[in-house]
């Protein structure tokens, strides 16, 4: 088996202090691998960084049509957001629109993951709710499916029921690989999770940004999706988040997701390729690092951009005084 790569590392001075393990698989929309570094065959839970592959049925059956979803509403159905006030405010929205409220919602309350809505929470003697969950958006399209396949709505999150059908049977379009035999867990939101090999789920990218290997109306689906992400940006994350920033910058050019526990994924349709990587502690500063790389690598964007990118591959470390004394860096193997 292949051993993971050292794909970002830590220092503290001049010294290399820790190392962040992992893989990356690089793939067009037949498989072909672009490139590999560590096992990309090794199955790894997808989480949340599939999450428009989870919203594609809910524009393919035309129940967002039907129901009026917005550009920002599909956003946030593919997002993990921050639980700030417009993510809050376009999840009520999009329950709205189906004669609902966030008590539908069988996600869970968790506090916002932005520092500030949480914060600004607290202090309104508030606690968090459904709407606040990172994942409501991603709930609020199963509820829109439900409504528009008049299945019962109590369930929806459940494996067999007809809502998750419709969504697996989606994953498995999109990456062209079938979930019969994949591992199966349940996602924080309770949702299905499934576990696939990094070079599938590259390979899912690839087919879900050019639409290659895809049913036209699953194609028009994945556009659209990507467009309203484009759109809205701020929906699919937040306030200084690697999504938000890198969509806002490389609209049209880059699709990026990231995952629970270490996983970053991406499409890149210009160049018909998706990107997968893992790391394996699960640490999300150096799947960050390590996505920032790979994008500087393979589409080599100029001003603002590059910028960023180039601050998220390499961003100092620093003590409580602001004081540099380190930084978090992309390795080597990523750059070549």
């Amino acid at each position: 088996m292949t051993a993971s790569v050292t794909l970002v590392e830590v220092t503290r001075g001049i010294a290399v202090e820790s190392r962040h393990l992992g893989a990356v698989a690089v793939a067009d929309a037949e498989g072909g691998l672009a490139l590999a570094l560590g096992d990309v065959e090794r199955p790894v839970f997808a989480r949340s960084s599939v999450k428009a592959f989870q919203a594609l049925p809910v524009v393919e059956s035309g129940a967002a049509d039907r129901f009026g979803f917005t550009d920002a509403e599909l956003a946030l159905a593919c997002g993990s957001h921050g639980g700030e006030p417009d993510h809050v405010a376009t999840a009520a929205g999009a329950l709205a629109r189906l004669g609902l409220d966030e008590e539908a919602l069988e996600c869970g309350a968790h506090w916002p993951l932005n520092d500030t809505a949480a914060r600004a929470l607290a202090a309104s003697g508030s606690g968090p709710t459904q709407l606040h969950n990172n994942c409501s958006g991603k709930h609020a399209g199963f509820l829109c499916l439900a409504c528009a396949m008049e299945a019962t709505r109590e369930g929806y999150a459940a494996i067999e029921h007809p809502v998750q059908r419709e969504v697996t049977a989606a994953i498995e379009a999109a990456t062209g690989s079938s979930l019969a035999s994949a591992p199966v867990g349940v996602d924080g939101c309770g949702a299905p999770t499934y576990a696939l090999p990094l070079a599938v789920l590259a390979r899912g990218f690839a087919r879900f940004g050019t639409g290659r290997g895809l049913p036209p109306g699953r194609a028009a689906a994945a556009q659209r999706l990507m467009r309203a992400a484009w759109s809205a940006p701020a929906q699919v994350a937040g306030h200084g988040r690697f999504d938000t920033e890198t969509m806002q910058t490389l609209a049209g050019r880059a699709f990026v997701k990231i995952g629970a526990e270490g996983v970053h994924a991406a499409a890149l349709p210009e160049l018909g390729i998706g990107i997968a990587l893992k790391i394996d502690d699960g640490a999300s500063r150096a799947a960050e690092a390590a996505m920032a790389a790979l994008l500087l690598r393979f589409l080599a964007p100029h001003g603002e951009a590059a910028e960023r990118l180039e601050a998220r591959a390499r961003r100092p470390l620093r003590r409580v005084t602001g004081q540099q004394v380190g930084e978090i860096r992309a390795s080597e193997a990523l750059k070549a």
